[in-house]
C-alpha cells in the first residue's frame, strides 16, 4: 500500500507543473517570514507573545498545504458537477452572516464556530469563480448572448456583491465583480459591454463625488487623494503606509527594523503587510516579490491555456485573475492609489481563511495541470464578436 502511495506521490511530482508549485511554496514561506517580522510588536502588545502570530499563521499554512494536496487529488470534474451547490452554499453563508457574523472593527463578515471563524466572502471568490467556468464551459455560445449569458451572471455576481457590501466589505466586492469581469471577457463576451459597464460606473462615482459631498462614502473615496490632510483621522492606515514605504528608500532598512511596526501602522501583518516589505526590504524586496507574482500568473496562464477542455480552461483563468486583481488592489491601496479597502495580499497576509482559500486554489491549479491535453489546446479567447 505504501509503495503504491509512494508511486502515485512521484507520478503528481513528474506531471504537474512543478515551477508554479514552487513558486507558491517560495510566496507563502516569505509570507511567514514576514508576518513575523511584521507582527512581533503588535503580537506583543495584544498577547504578551511575539511568536503569537507566528504560530497562528504557521498552523494555517499547515492547513493551506494539506488543502493544496487535496485541490491536487480530488479531479477537478468534481468541481464542475457541484459548482452550482457550491455557489448555493456560498449564497447562504453570506446570507447567514448578516444575522449571525461576528462583529470586530464595525464590520460583521465573520461566522465564528469556536475558535475558528469562516468568511464567506473569501469563498464566494472561488465559488463565483466554479459557476462561471460551469455556467460558460458547458455552453460557450452563452459568453456573446447579452440575455442568455451576460444578464444572468451579472445579476448572480451583482446580488453578490450587494450582501458582501452589507457586512461591509468593499474590497472583496470590487474583487468579485473584477472576477466576474475578466472571466467573461475571457469566455469571450465583447468588450462594449464593459464599455458600457464603465460608464455607467464613472458616472456613478462622479455623481457621488458632485451631489454626496457629505456622506460617508464621498469621504472614503477622496481620502486617499491627500491622506495626510486627515492624518489622525480617516487617512491615518494610508499615510502611514506612505511613511514606512518611503522609509525604505532602495533596500530597505533591514529585515526585522521596521519602525512603522511598532504600533504605528495598525495591524501590518495583515492588509498593509506590503508596507513593511517595503519598509524593511525596500524598492527591491517589492521587485523581487512582484517578479514571484509575474512567474505566478504567466505560470497560471500556461495552464489555462494548456487546458483539456473549456471548463478547466476558464476555472485555470478566474484563479490566476483572482490572485492578479487582489494584489493590483492591495498595491493601489498601501501606496494611496485609490481609496483605502482592506483587502489581503494573497498567499502572504495573516489570516486563515485567505491562506486556505489561495493555496487550494493553487492545488486545483496543479490538478488541471497534470490533465494538459497533448492536442491542440483549448485556449483563452478574450472579447471575441457576434
Amino acid at each position: 500500500m505504501r509503495s503504491k502511495i509512494a508511486a502515485l506521490s512521484r507520478e503528481n511530482l513528474r506531471t504537474i507543473d512543478f515551477p508554479f508549485m514552487l513558486v507558491t511554496l517560495i510566496l507563502v514561506t516569505f509570507g511567514l517570514v514576514m508576518v513575523f517580522s511584521a507582527s512581533y510588536y503588535s503580537s506583543i502588545s495584544a498577547t504578551g507573545n511575539p511568536f503569537y502570530y507566528l504560530i497562528r499563521d504557521g498552523m494555517w499554512v499547515g492547513a493551506g498545504l494539506i488543502a493544496m494536496v487535496i485541490g491536487m487529488n480530488v479531479e477537478y470534474t468534481w468541481f464542475k458537477k457541484t459548482a452550482p451547490w457550491l455557489m448555493a452554499a456560498c449564497v447562504v453563508s453570506l446570507v447567514a452572516v448578516l444575522f449571525i457574523g461576528a462583529t470586530a472593527n464595525g464590520a460583521t463578515r465573520w461566522i465564528q464556530v469556536g475558535p475558528i471563524t469562516f468568511m464567506p466572502g473569501e469563498w464566494t471568490k472561488l465559488g463565483l469563480i466554479l459557476l462561471i467556468a460551469w455556467f460558460f464551459g458547458k455552453k460557450p455560445e452563452l459568453a456573446r448572448s447579452l440575455t442568455r449569458g451576460i444578464f444572468p451572471i451579472l445579476i448572480v455576481t451583482l446580488a453578490l456583491v450587494a450582501l458582501i457590501i452589507r457586512q461591509p466589505n468593499l474590497s472583496t466586492a470590487i474583487t468579485v465583480f473584477g472576477i466576474a469581469v475578466t472571466m467573461m471577457l475571457i469566455a469571450g463576451m465583447r468588450w462594449i459591454y464593459v464599455a458600457v459597464a464603465a460608464a455607467v460606473g464613472t458616472a456613478g462615482i462622479a455623481s457621488i463625488i458632485i451631489f454626496m459631498r457629505d456622506s460617508y462614502w464621498y469621504a472614503r473615496m477622496t481620502n486617499f487623494i491627500d491622506p495626510f490632510q486627515d492624518m489622525y483621522g480617516e487617512g491615518y492606515q494610508v499615510a502611514q503606509s506612505l511613511l514606512a514605504l518611503g522609509s525604505g528608500g532602495l533596500t530597505g532598512v533591514g529585515l526585522g527594523k521596521s519602525v512603522q511596526k511598532s504600533l504605528y501602522l495598525p495591524e501590518p501583518q495583515n492588509d498593509f503587510i506590503m508596507a513593511i516589505i517595503g519598509e524593511e526590504l525596500g524598492f527591491v524586496g517589492i521587485l523581487i516579490l512582484m517578479l514571484l507574482y509575474a512567474l505566478f500568473i504567466w505560470r497560471g496562464l500556461k495552464i489555462a491555456i494548456d487546458a483539456p477542455d473549456r471548463f478547466s480552461m476558464l476555472l485555470a483563468s478566474g484563479i490566476v485573475m483572482m490572485v492578479a486583481i487582489q494584489v493590483i488592489l492591495n498595491i493601489a491601496v498601501v501606496t494611496a492609489s485609490m481609496p483605502a479597502t482592506g483587502i489581503n495580499l494573497p498567499f502572504i497576509s495573516y489570516g486563515g481563511n485567505g491562506i486556505l482559500m489561495f493555496m487550494l486554489s493553487a492545488g486545483i491549479l496543479l490538478n488541471i495541470s497534470k490533465h494538459e491535453t497533448e492536442e491542440e489546446p483549448v485556449g483563452i479567447g478574450v472579447g471575441e464578436t457576434l
